[in-house]
């Protein structure tokens, strides 16, 4: 993945989580102590070495809690702190950045900065205002500490992927839950609704295949537009091997013409819960179409990566 690809699939994942973390405050704006439970979550070799350091999502919560009043009290205010609810950024809008965050972000992809998580992270832990300092020093840690695990990570050369899962389509989350729960979930159809977020209602029709009916509304209130005749979509569990992987194969029931597509969902445990793999392929098809295909692959690309993202984050919100 080219420089800028790197950078924008980072600012999308990153976004998104730091988001939903802060609306679990009933907040509309994500600051940098969001921005670093996002990293705890990320998939990358930055929230690999603070999961490995022992950061989990609710030790990171807490401490970040606690930090807050411990400022406050610094400066003699003593307020009761409301509990988190639950994520709510998927049904709301109108969020944003702040600017400190902001240039945080902006700052790890100057120069010959690359903009990936690791950047960021390193941004992060020289903020000036203590802030991060303080989160990390109540879980166990320190700025520096992390900076040489970070090194040491990244003297690790990555394994390129391949030509041929960029075309189809792969996409990795990191989950905080164990690999078990997870398995649970992704490999339930009657599931779905949970993870999938096209999938509203589940009818079995055999004991590997069941039809989804797309929701007719998403979280937000809005209507969903879907065509009549992608409203129906039969799923049959092609693999399931506990806990490690499930294959899904997806076609739609009334659009016979409509390419078949595949859903390969790969579990492994990881620091703190389970690296999640998703990989999205469909049927290459002949003639004209196949041309038009190519033509359009960039486009495809982008769409099945986000499709992918949506449901890696719908995944990992069912355990947050």
């Amino acid at each position: 993945m080219s420089r800028f690809l790197t950078a924008a699939a980072t600012m999308q994942t990153l976004s998104a989580t730091a988001m939903e973390e802060a609306s679990r405050e009933g907040r509309r704006e994500a600051d940098i102590e969001h921005l670093l439970l996002a990293l705890v979550l990320s998939e990358q070799k930055a929230g690999q070495v603070l999961r490995g350091l022992g950061i989990t999502l609710d030790a990171a919560r807490d401490a970040t809690r606690e930090q807050h009043a411990a400022q406050l009290r610094s400066l003699g205010v003593s307020i009761a702190q409301d509990e988190p609810g639950r994520i709510t950024f998927h049904e709301t809008e109108g969020y944003e950045w702040s600017e400190r965050a902001l240039g945080i972000m902006s700052r790890a992809g100057e120069g010959r900065r690359t903009g990936d998580a690791a950047a960021i992270l390193r941004e992060l832990l020289t903020e000036p205002s203590g802030l991060i300092a303080g989160i990390l020093q109540r879980v166990g840690t320190t700025p520096a500490a992390v900076t040489e695990r970070l090194d040491d990570a990244e003297r690790i050369p990555e394994h390129p992927t391949s030509s041929k899962n960029m075309v189809q389509g792969r996409f990795e989350t990191f989950v905080p839950a164990a690999i078990a729960e997870v398995w649970a979930l992704v490999s339930d159809a009657e599931r779905m609704p949970e993870w999938e977020p096209q999938s509203g209602t589940v009818e079995a029709e055999t004991a590997d295949t069941w039809i989804v009916h797309s929701r007719t509304e998403y979280p937000d209130g809005k209507p969903a537009k879907i065509k009549e005749s992608f409203r129906r979509r039969r799923v049959t569990r092609a693999v399931a091997l506990e806990p490690t992987s499930v294959v899904w194969l997806i076609e739609f029931r009334d659009a016979p013409q409509a390419i078949t597509r595949t859903l390969a969902i790969e579990l492994s445990p990881a620091a703190g819960g389970t690296q999640v793999t998703l990989t999205s392929s469909w049927q290459r098809q002949g003639g004209w179409r196949r041309i038009v295909g190519f033509l359009l692959r960039p486009l495809q690309r982008f769409f099945v990566w986000l499709q992918l993202f949506q449901t890696g984050g719908a995944i990992s919100r069912v355990f947050r």
